[in-house]
């Protein structure tokens, strides 16, 4: 049931990105993202009142509160670096990055969890980082005058995006290592809940340092239907995915999740009309086949 489960988040996390990036056009990603995280809070709270686990929340011994807090710190922080990358970044280059961070968790699995590594978890490594290379491609900057001022600034423009994404894979592979630790012994939608609470106080800090607060009157209904769809799809997505990380191992469940590339590629480009060229398509295939290989 847990590669059921696994799958379920797949499905559900490929279409948070596309739904997210619908919502956050034009606006603040870092106010974006708390607005999300208030709609992923109340879902993953209903879930636990549905499910009568609030009452153990009083046995979670104090290690267990110590990771699980951890892993909605790293949560929070690939949270903000994502969506500022899918907000400059075409989501079919963002997703990539952000998926290779399998490679980086089952090598963290093996040093903390004393997961194995074999010759054709070896072989999925190659195969996934080999897909995210040839995923991610350089666009062509046109550049009017050649002031070097201007060069640098298109340069950042092109590349910060890049940036983003590869720390929000960082803070990712964390989060998988610490929410498998933290949710040892306790209910995966307690885990998932209590991870969320941390996750939505950190968003809101950002916000207020940042001092874009005031921009959360300047959200429209169509942006405020996308944020909230993303974040429901977001809340099923960690409920499935932290039930199947209890049961199975964190180097076989995170690269299923990891086929929500899948999911997202489809609706970038129904949805976005963003096109693959054939170098990504066959980045797209290795990636796919270096995750299917983690099944075997």
């Amino acid at each position: 049931m847990w590669i059921v489960f696994a799958f379920g988040s797949a499905l559900f996390a490929g279409l948070t990105a596309v739904l997210a990036k619908c919502g956050i056009k034009n606006m603040d990603s870092n106010v974006a993202t708390a607005l999300r995280t208030v709609v992923v809070l109340v879902f993953s709270w209903l879930m636990v009142l549905m499910t009568g686990s609030v009452g153990t929340i009083s046995e979670i011994s104090e290690k267990t509160w110590i990771f699980l807090i951890l892993s909605g710190l790293a949560t929070g922080a690939s949270w903000l670096c994502y969506f500022r990358a899918l907000q400059i970044g075409d989501v079919n280059k963002v997703t990539p990055i952000d998926k290779s961070g399998t490679v980086l968790t089952m090598l963290l699995a093996f040093v903390f969890l004393g997961e194995k590594i074999t010759l054709l978890k070896i072989i999925a490594m190659i195969l996934i980082g080999t897909g995210t290379y040839l995923m991610i491609q350089k666009k062509a900057v046109s550049v009017q005058n050649n002031e070097e001022e201007t060069q640098i600034s298109e340069f950042r423009k092109q590349h910060e995006w890049i940036i983003f994404a590869f720390a929000s894979t960082i803070f990712a592979s964390l989060t998988s290592i610490l929410g498998k630790v933290g949710i040892e012994g306790v209910d995966s939608n307690l885990g998932t809940a209590i991870r969320t609470v941390v996750v939505l106080i950190m968003a809101w800090i950002v916000v207020f340092i940042t001092g874009k607060q005031h921009t959360v009157k300047e959200v429209n209904a169509r942006k405020g239907l996308f944020l909230i769809l993303s974040g429901i799809a977001t809340g099923a997505s960690w409920l499935c995915y932290y039930h199947s990380l209890q049961m199975g191992d964190a180097s076989v469940v995170v690269p299923i999740d990891k086929l929500s590339i899948l999911v997202t590629i489809a609706f970038s480009f129904i949805v976005l009309k963003e096109k693959l060229t054939f170098k990504s398509s066959a980045g797209l295939i290795s990636m796919v086949a270096g995750t299917l290989i983690l099944l075997v």
